[in-house]
Parts: structure tokens; sequence; C-alpha cells
């Protein structure tokens, strides 16, 4: 068996929008293919550390909302068959900040063209415009079809 470090990492954002899930899913199919391992992130913050409070996060929102948002997340692309080589990171921070982070030594980032915040209209969040900008490895920056909008 290979050891952790020769199986190539493939690192997704996880924010509970239709394009991460679809990210997620995509994310999951090519370390499949590649032989690799995936590493899904999803990072939260508390409003008032963050300077704004966004469209997603209810008041009092803390470390145990953000677990459970994820796990339930993880469950919604994989049901209750998530593959072996899934492994989750929950990382307070700001989310493409952690994911700059996360990409170092990575194959491959994955992230969604838009979460939850932004404007309807965007081509391409802001979080993924900065991954794309910013990651130490190449994105994939992947839209949901039509039906996973």
């Amino acid at each position: 068996m290979a050891s952790s470090e020769s199986v190539p990492r493939v690192v997704v954002g996880v924010d509970g929008s239709a394009s991460s899930q679809a990210a997620l899913r995509w994310a999951a199919r090519h370390a499949q293919l590649i032989g690799g391992m995936v590493e899904a992130v999803c990072a939260w913050d508390t409003p008032s550390e963050a300077g704004w409070v966004g469209p997603a996060t209810e008041p009092g929102f803390d470390l145990e909302q953000a677990r459970r948002g994820f796990a339930e997340e993880i469950r919604a692309v994989f049901g209750d068959h998530k593959p072996v080589e899934v492994r989750e990171e929950l990382v307070r921070g700001d989310p493409s900040e952690v994911l700059v982070r996360a990409s170092e030594g990575a194959e491959l980032l994955v992230v969604g063209s838009r979460g939850r915040g932004g404007f309807a209209r965007a081509m391409l969040g802001s979080v993924s415009q900065r991954c794309a900008q910013h990651a130490a490895c190449p994105v994939v920056v992947v839209r949901p079809t039509g039906k996973e909008k």
C-alpha cells in the first residue's frame, strides 16, 4: 500500500451551495480516477469577526452548527456511502485564505463557481476567483448543472 504522502491530494471547498456540491462530486470522481484522496474543506467564521453578516450565517452561529452543516453537506452529496478516501477538514477562517493554504502540496484545488454569498448573476464568486489567482496548485472551477441550481 502506498504511503499517504505519495497519494495525490485533491482539495475541494465545501460551503453548502449547489456549486460546492457539484465540486465535491467532481473532486471525488477525479480522485478515484487518479488514485488519490479528497480533502473536503469547509471554512467557517462568526459574522462579527468577518466584519459583515453573510446571508447564510445565523445569529449565534458557532462551531457545533458548522460541524452539523458540514456533515449534512457531505451526506447530501454521498448519502450513507461516503468514499473512504474523503477526509473532512473544518477550519475556522476566511474561506479563500483557508483554501489557498490547503492548496499547498495538493495535486488540485476544486471549487464551485459561486458559493452562498454574492450576486446571483456573477459568473465567478469572489472565493473561487481568489483561489484561481493565489492557489499553490492548479484550480478547477465547477459550475452546477441545471438540475443542481
